[in-house]
């Protein structure tokens, strides 16, 4: 195949247009480096492509997804699944791989959950014995998401709490009617409720306005009032006019030199299948963790027989994502809820951080709870189910009601109708039912992989990801507490829980790896080489000129979700490649 060869030599070429990339494209032109971006995906354009402000009726399925896997204003181009770009698994595991292919990648869509990292969560090892420290402390990084607070804007609150360090927080929103009702079941079992800690403004910020509370967040912000990519760090970086982008370009190889140093990247234009090599004195990895695992390891040469920066065989190695299981209750309490408007921030405006560090478990790491319910603007789907539960027996209760005062048998709920009747259901009902959701810590392991499949190409010839992944006794014990802990917690406020439990057999309920987005740790850190890919300061140990600021040089996981923690790291790295770059050393 013809290759277009770029005349033009780069200072960087960074690939990937999210939350790594797109830090690092702010601070490397900001520090004056010509920055080529690549991404895999198509421009996306909130003002012209985003439907934040779509009504459900604008939709002939009142929003419901035909192509996207969170309904059809979601602000997501791409899924678990995209045409023409496979990804194989071994038998036995069930991974799912999610890929957002367009400007911005993930950032136009997440939720917005803005945790940091604890002192604890750096230095598990020394805690547990379970798998490995980091490279580096909470005190090294703190000064970094300090900044990252102060660029960004996030909203919540002082807490003090030792393993959930506080922000440069603006204001947080009023807790919501549901959220208030919860606090008061969880004070009585001694578990906090707090508010949120979100990357959406509620006052002014950096000349970006405030949320006005439309809720609808993972549409994209045409006002750009939470953080993405697009509207938080590009802006600038193209202000210095020291930054292209190249869109529709999907990364197929890292070239070397023959000392075994990058010398650019080798790229399909998607559109023309033409190939493209870009040239570049340093080259910056943030594609997301497994399509950078990928990347390396494409990259093969006589010096790097085994993958780019991979003679340690660790790339694609300790591939984490977060655990996960869901719990929803009904509470007749707030049935005949008075109308209001709660529209708020598009999510949670409380959350339950982990809060049992102290006690001794069956399993070693923490989780934290998010929880959702209210009187939302409803869409495609059946309000929460509500038919299933609208018609109380009438052989166990005569009235016809579900009385707020008495305990619920879940025997006696039962459901149906029609017409008038059950579109009063629907309107007495609804905003009565409240769900959780845990989010935990996965053990990192050597035995969950990503590898290349020998047999398998997409539709680019690229060679595809193969992947490898059980979960332990550790995450099915800490999902089993969770189950445990949302029921007890709806029994506590009077609901019931619309679920029975679990059973060993069926996993507790827990979520397939990769369903809650958060896959980490392929291209994990560390001091050294034979156990690592890169150092820490996100450089590869055996490229000076290659760096990878996604998730993949996360060494453990974290009971928190991890985009700050990928801004702060890549802020960091970036700050590492101009000091290094004015000494001379790469």
């Amino acid at each position: 195949m013809q290759i277009s060869q770029s005349r033009k030599e780069y200072d960087v070429c960074i690939v990937g247009s999210g939350a790594g990339g797109g830090m690092a494209a702010k601070v490397l032109t900001e520090g004056g480096a010509n920055v080529l971006m690549l991404e895999a995906g198509p421009n996306w354009d909130v003002n012209k492509d985003g439907k934040m402000l779509a009504w459900p009726y604008d939709s002939p399925r009142r929003g419901a997804g035909t192509t996207r896997p969170f309904g059809e204003f979601d602000a997501a181009l791409g899924g678990w699944e995209i045409e023409g770009e496979p990804y194989t698994k071994v038998p036995g595991s069930d991974f799912q791989w999610f890929r957002s292919r367009m400007l911005g990648g993930r950032t136009n869509h997440w939720g917005r959950i803005s945790l940091r990292f604890g002192p604890l969560d750096f230095r598990r090892r020394s805690i547990d014995g379970l798998g490995d420290d980091w490279p580096i402390t909470y005190d090294e990084i703190k000064p970094y998401y300090d900044k990252v607070d102060r660029l960004v804007g996030i909203f919540g609150s002082k807490e003090g709490i030792y393993n959930e360090p506080d922000g440069e927080f603006l204001p947080p929103p009023k807790p919501r009617c549901y959220e208030l009702f919860v606090k008061k079941g969880c004070d009585k079992l001694g578990i906090p409720v707090i508010p949120s800690r979100l990357s959406i403004l509620t006052k002014p910020h950096n000349g970006r306005a405030a949320c006005h509370y439309c809720s609808q967040c993972n549409r994209g912000c045409s006002t750009h009032s939470n953080f993405s990519s697009p509207s938080v760090l590009l802006p600038p970086a193209l202000k210095t006019g020291r930054l292209e982008i190249i869109t529709d370009a999907m990364a197929r190889e890292v070239t070397v030199d023959q000392e075994g140093q990058a010398t650019g990247v080798s790229y399909v234009d998607t559109n023309t299948l033409q190939e493209h090599h870009v040239k570049a004195k340093i080259v910056v990895l943030a594609a997301g963790a497994c399509e950078t695992a990928r990347l390396l390891l494409n990259s093969k040469s006589s010096r790097h027989p085994n993958g780019l920066a991979n003679s340690s065989d660790v790339a694609g190695k300790y591939l984490m994502d977060s655990t996960g299981t869901n719990v929803s209750g009904f509470f007749p309490q707030m049935m005949n809820n008075v109308p209001h408007n709660e529209d708020g921030t598009g999510g949670m405006h409380m959350y339950m951080p982990w809060w049992l560090n102290d006690k001794k478990l069956d399993f070693p790491r923490g989780y934290h709870i998010e929880f959702g319910g209210g009187r939302r603007m409803p869409s495609f789907g059946f309000m929460g189910g509500i038919h299933n539960y609208n018609n109380p027996n009438p052989s166990h209760n005569t009235s016809g009601t579900y009385d707020s005062e008495k305990k619920i048998d879940p025997a006696n709920m039962v459901g149906g109708g029609y017409g008038k009747q059950l579109k009063d259901d629907y309107r007495r009902f609804y905003g009565s039912t409240i769900g959780f959701s845990g989010r935990g810590e996965a053990i990192a392991f050597k035995t969950n992989y990503c590898e290349i499949d020998p047999n398998t190409v997409d539709k680019f010839g690229i060679p595809v990801l193969r992947f490898h992944y059980k979960w332990s006794e550790y995450e099915y014990n800490q999902v089993k507490h969770m189950q445990e802990t949302f029921r007890e917690i709806i029994d506590t406020l009077g609901g019931v829980a619309l679920s029975p439990m679990p059973t060993k057999e069926q996993g507790y309920g827990i979520a397939a790896p990769g369903l809650i987005i958060h896959e980490l740790g392929v291209t994990r850190m560390g001091n050294d080489p034979k156990s690592s890919v890169v150092n820490k300061h996100c450089q590869a140990h055996e490229v000076k000129n290659l760096f990878i600021t996604d998730g993949g040089s996360f060494v453990s996981q974290a009971d928190k979700n991890p985009t700050w923690t990928i801004l702060a790291l890549s802020m960091r790295a970036s700050e590492y490649i101009i000091d290094q770059k004015k000494k001379q050393n790469i």
